[in-house]
């Protein structure tokens, strides 16, 4: 059985705008997610099947609002809504929002080396040459 709190997630990591406390096991990763600022996935998804998330998420929303770009147009969640994305969307996520969130760690974690490495990039591109 995968049993975590927001505060006995062995993995927490602080990416500046996103705080991330997750733990992984029996395939699937929980992730206790909170944005201090706006964030647009836009940017960090080029380059992925469709520049859009390739994982699927169920979640809940503690507080604050998040939209969600699919090819269908943009779906909204708000506190106290639980969701389900399927693979194929784009998250604008306002700040003072925190969700938990259920994804299959695989596909998970092939999303978020990617988000990374973009991140990377868009930081060397701001650096002094």
């Amino acid at each position: 059985m995968l049993k975590v709190s927001r505060d006995s997630a062995e993995h927490v990591e602080d990416h500046g705008p996103v705080t991330d406390r997750h733990q992984d096991g029996d395939g699937y990763t929980i992730n206790f997610i909170t944005f201090k600022a706006d964030v647009d996935g836009t940017p960090l998804l080029k380059g992925l099947p469709g520049d859009q998330c390739s994982c699927p998420h169920w979640g809940y929303v503690i507080s604050g609002r998040m939209t969600y770009v699919t090819d269908e147009g943009e779906q909204v969640v708000e506190t106290g809504d639980a969701f389900y994305l399927p693979p194929g969307h784009i998250p604008k996520v306002t700040a003072g929002t925190e969700f938990l969130q259920f994804s299959p760690t695989e596909p998970l974690e092939q999303v978020s080396r990617h988000m990374t490495e973009a991140v990377k990039r868009m930081q060397g591109a701001g650096a002094p040459g």
